[in-house]
């Protein structure tokens, strides 16, 4: 059993937030699903994006999540891995100064990270991308490139391996970005 540390909030997408946390822990991995200013047994609002044939993906209202962890308690040198989920959370994540110093943490001890969608927004802003290849959304294709990383436009069913590092575009990639997350933590399945 791995232990991780899940950084969520506020409008995180849905599918983003409860898939990946319920995939990790039906492996059987502990997963602590936190967020900034918020405590065990407190909920976040999620936002539902889809692609509908827009200029952009467009938001729904999406589920109430219970964190199972209070953020001020996380002690980083705990967790075997770190996920961050996407949607617009991310935009407000990044601005917290632990999340920024939990997320350097773990590229500092070469451990096992896992980012989707905007959550690579929070690697950008904590200045751990450069010289790295990795994917994301492709509206924060700029952040990458001005942060230092090398944007690799894949199909939204993709993941990149970089080190470290897994980044899938959104979550049509879940399978494939859990999968190389759980390679990267080491995890065995036998059939």
């Amino acid at each position: 059993m791995k232990n991780i540390l899940f950084i969520t909030g506020d409008f995180a997408e849905d599918y983003e937030t409860m898939v990946p946390f319920q995939m990790l822990e039906m492996i059987g991995h502990r997963v602590h699903a936190v967020c900034p200013d918020k405590k065990k047994g407190d909920k976040i609002k999620t936002a539902i994006h889809d692609f509908e044939g827009d200029q952009t993906y467009s938001e729904k209202p999406g589920h109430l999540f219970q964190l199972n962890y209070t953020f001020d308690e996380v002690n980083e040198k705990e967790y075997d891995g770190l996920f961050l989920v996407g949607g617009r959370a991310p935009e407000y994540l990044r601005l917290n100064k632990r999340v920024i110093e939990l997320t350097q943490h773990f590229f500092k001890e070469n451990k096992p990270v896992a980012a989707v969608c905007h959550g690579i927004q929070i690697l950008t802003a904590a200045n751990v991308v450069k010289g790295r290849k990795l994917t994301a959304y492709p509206a924060v294709k700029p952040e990458v490139i001005l942060a230092g990383g090398n944007f690799q436009d894949v199909d939204v069913t993709k993941t990149v391996v970089d080190g470290n590092l897994a980044t899938s575009p959104a979550w049509p990639g879940h399978a494939t970005l859990i999968r190389e997350f759980l390679k990267l933590l080491g995890t065995k399945i036998s059939l």
